[in-house]
């Protein structure tokens, strides 16, 4: 079955860096589009970044949400079923739980579990 074990949260002081990872398993991952979304204590939902498959006519391509543009970078290692989010340059803002899903807004969406990152000093 679909699997995605996110992994790399943690407590960093504001202008830190984390690098999240969410292995994937029990699809062929290469294939697919990946996402990255956030949820904030006591906030909705936000999408953070999108990165396509080679399944996708823009396979390899990579969106971000106007927040973290410039400061995260999502990327995907095909061989190792893993997607990763480098953050950079950490505000307290980010401070949020991080999910990996899989086929965002398809009735096919698979989510991890995620994992917190924490921003404060």
């Amino acid at each position: 079955q679909v699997q995605l074990v996110e992994s790399g949260g943690g407590l960093v002081q504001p202008g830190g860096s984390l690098r999240l990872s969410c292995a994937a398993s029990g699809f062929t991952f290469s294939t697919y589009g990946m996402h990255w979304v956030r949820q904030a204590p006591g906030k909705g939902l936000e999408w953070v970044s999108r990165i396509y498959g080679s399944g996708d006519t823009s396979g390899g391509s990579t969106y971000y949400a106007d927040s973290v543009k410039g400061r995260f970078t999502i990327s995907r290692d095909d061989a190792k079923n893993t997607l990763y989010l480098q953050m950079n340059s950490l505000f307290p803002e980010d401070t949020a739980h991080y999910y990996c899903v899989r086929s965002l807004g398809t009735a096919n969406n698979y989510w991890g579990q995620g994992t917190h990152v924490t921003v404060s000093s």
